[in-house]
């Protein structure tokens, strides 16, 4: 029996050994199929360019096809869950962005954890909004305009793509840093509230880069600030909120790379190192530069803080300004 036990357990390590060479010989080998790289939203918006911009310099450099597959629906939760529930082989990775990460999570129930069901892998673009205004309104700047504000509370009214998008909250975080009184207008998407901010029909938006730029090179709406903490590479003539005297006002809309909890540490530092090199390309930087987005980069770990430190301000904003899903 003594024999047969010794058997048995030689054997089990035999197995073990085998099992763990198998997957060092999986990692080393990946990738060796095309991967899914899942989007939470339609073809046309800013996901689907981040997308577009970086996939193909990411398929040359990890020597696979990168298939983008579009998931819409729930402000990017479905693409999440999917993400989320993927088997965690590197073959379906996902990118998101801050507003099913950080801010959706804040406003209504999920079938997601932002901090636990997903293997961050690095960040890829981000970009500051744009608070912008019809060429009527009397206030050309930033100053000009929270005076306005504070002289007639709750006259104006402000445009965005839709309840607890990143437009949406960041003109609460710009009501609550300042003082100020305005009425959110939630539309069906960035186009429409663009198309009605053109017209007249609302006098302030805050809104996306990319939509916004032709319009205010154009003339046709005023820029008074962009919300992160460094003017934008696509229109660097407008300041930030922050340099105009809100101090450390930022608001990002930011796109990363995550796989599903569990992803092998081989297959994780491959991608990212993948990353780092299709975003260093001037290709690439230029073609999301056209977007209003600028290539970041950087570690799992530096984006695991970047959630976390957003989760915490967003769910902030989200509950002085009382927000509540549609």
């Amino acid at each position: 029996m003594k024999f047969v036990h010794q058997n048995l357990l030689r054997s089990a390590g035999i197995l073990t050994m085998m099992l763990a060479c198998s997957g060092t010989a999986f990692a080393s080998n990946y990738p060796n199929q095309p991967i899914r790289l899942l989007l939470g939203y339609t073809p046309g918006g800013a996901a689907d360019a981040t997308a577009r911009s970086i996939a193909p310099k990411l398929s040359e450099v990890l020597g696979q096809p990168v298939v983008i597959e579009y998931k819409a629906g729930a402000g990017g939760g479905i693409a999440a869950e999917a993400a989320a529930r993927a088997t965690p082989d590197g073959y379906t990775l996902h990118l998101i962005d801050s507003g099913a990460m950080v801010i959706l999570p804040n406003i209504r129930k999920i079938n997601f954890d932002p901090l636990t069901s997903f293997t961050p892998i690095g960040m890829a673009a981000d970009s500051g909004l744009v608070l912008v205004a019809h060429p009527s309104l009397p206030a050309k700047t930033l100053p000009e305009l929270i005076a306005l504000l504070k002289e007639k509370p709750g006259q104006y009214s402000y445009a965005t793509s839709g309840v607890g998008g990143g437009g949406h909250v960041a003109g609460e975080q710009l009501k609550i840093a300042t003082g100020t009184s305005m009425q959110h207008v939630a539309y069906r998407g960035g186009g429409p509230a663009m198309a009605d901010l053109i017209g007249g029909q609302i006098s302030l938006g805050v809104s996306t880069l990319a939509p916004a730029i032709p319009q205010i090179r154009a003339g046709t709406i005023r820029a008074l600030g962009v919300t992160s903490l460094k003017r934008s590479s696509s229109i660097p003539d407008v300041p930030t909120i922050a340099e105009q005297g809100v101090e450390g006002f930022e608001a990002l809309n930011w796109f990363a790379i995550v796989g599903p909890k569990g992803l092998p540490d081989d297959v994780v530092k491959k991608v990212n190192s993948a990353l780092k090199t299709t975003l260093a390309s001037k290709e690439v930087q230029h073609a999301l530069q056209e977007q209003g987005l600028d290539a970041i980069g950087g570690s799992p770990e530096q984006l695991m803080q970047q959630i976390r430190t957003d989760l915490d301000k967003w769910k902030t904003v989200v509950q002085t300004a009382g927000i509540k899903a549609e």
